[in-house]
Parts: C-alpha cells; sequence; structure tokens
C-alpha cells in the first residue's frame, strides 16, 4: 500500500524544536521577529530607534524619540505571565504537533505545572487559533461533503443514521491536484437545507488550516 503523503508530511521534531527554542533568549528573538519583523517600532510615536533592558527579569524597550517602554510580551497572549516563555512555546509544540489533541493533564505533566495553570494555557492558545483561524476564507477549488464523529457506544443503528454519531458539513480548500488547504466544519446534518444555510451564514470561511 502506497505511504499517504499527508499523513507522513515532515513536521518539527522535538530535537529540532530545543535547537531552536531552548532557551528564553531564543524565545525572546523569535518573539522579536514576530512583533516586529522590519525592526520594532514604538507603539506610541511609530519611531524605530530604541534601547533594551531588563526589568525583574522582563525584557523591555524604551523608544529613543518619546522615550516610551513596552515590555516585548505587552499587547500579546504572553502578557503578565509567570511562566517562562519556553514553556508557552513548547505548550505551542505539543498542542500543534498531536494528531489527537493533548489533554490539559498531559500538558500540566509536560509542562511540570499545576493543573488549573495547564488548562488555562491551553484554552488562551486554543482561543488564539481560534482567533488566527476566523479571518481565513476558503477561495478557488473548494469541495463539500459529510462527516460523522463517534459511533463507538453499543447498540443503536449503524451507518450514517446511527444515533451515536454527529454529523458534520465538511467544506474542503484544494488545490487543482486535489491537495488539501484548508478546511471548515459545521455541525449540521448533510442535507440541501443544511448546506444551503452553511453557505448563506459562511460560504468561504475556513476554520482550520493544513501547511
Amino acid at each position: 500500500m502506497a505511504i499517504n503523503k499527508v499523513q507522513f508530511q515532515r513536521g518539527l521534531s522535538m530535537a529540532e524544536f530545543m535547537d531552536r527554542y531552548g532557551d528564553e533568549d531564543q524565545c525572546e528573538a523569535a518573539l522579536m521577529a514576530s512583533r516586529w519583523p522590519d525592526g520594532f517600532v514604538c507603539p506610541r510615536c511609530r519611531a524605530g530607534g530604541h534601547t533594551t533592558f531588563r526589568r525583574d527579569g522582563l525584557l523591555y524597550l524604551q523608544c529613543s524619540a518619546c522615550r516610551h517602554q513596552c515590555s516585548l510580551i505587552v499587547g500579546t497572549i504572553f502578557e503578565n505571565t509567570k511562566l517562562e516563555l519556553t514553556r508557552w512555546f513548547l505548550a505551542m509544540h505539543l498542542l500543534t504537533q498531536s494528531k489527537n489533541n493533548v489533554s490539559a493533564l498531559e500538558l500540566k505533566r509536560h509542562l511540570g505545572v499545576c493543573y488549573k495553570t495547564a488548562w488555562l494555557l491551553k484554552h488562551k492558545l486554543m482561543e488564539v487559533m481560534r482567533l488566527r483561524e476566523d479571518s481565513r476564507q476558503l477561495t478557488g477549488r473548494v469541495e463539500i461533503d459529510d462527516a460523522y464523529l463517534g459511533g463507538a457506544l453499543p447498540g443503536g443503528t449503524t451507518g450514517r443514521g446511527s444515533e451515536n454519531k454527529v454529523p458534520f458539513i465538511a467544506a474542503v480548500q484544494t488545490t487543482e491536484a486535489g491537495q488539501p488547504v484548508l478546511a471548515c466544519f459545521a455541525q449540521a446534518p448533510f442535507t440541501k437545507q443544511a448546506v444551503s444555510d452553511f453557505a448563506a451564514k459562511s460560504p468561504t470561511r475556513a476554520c482550520g488550516a493544513r501547511k
């Protein structure tokens, strides 16, 4: 049987992740590059010149023009956090590399934090990912089909009409060769009316992506 290229696509190994983001300096550099890819811009006066200093271990940037100070993490999901960036980055890696999701309890064990912290961290990251995907749009070639979740409970009917399964409508943006690019899912039965309502409410909204 041929190898499924989607399942065997190359990811970021844990060793590679630790090489890139294994200490605070690397994580800070990655966050700087993400926030200001063309160099620091003061949020108050939009000037670029700045100096850096640390306060209580946190990196701050001070504008050379207006003297405004801001921390590296202000205005981000990391603002007011007491956790190191290395733990946040590790949590992001674990949540995005797992095929079957990562529970808050499992995240707690990997990060060495309490359950409440792991739960809050996970839900913050998931909310940020949801907001990030809300702006994506399906364009070009889009395929729509039905999908079902569940069916593990014994008893009841089998097939599409099973009361043990939750029906979904799945819309997938593909390349001309049929390779999936973006996907959108809505919990609804696969009927003409449901598909029509789904298209009317969110005709091209993509709520999941795969690179």
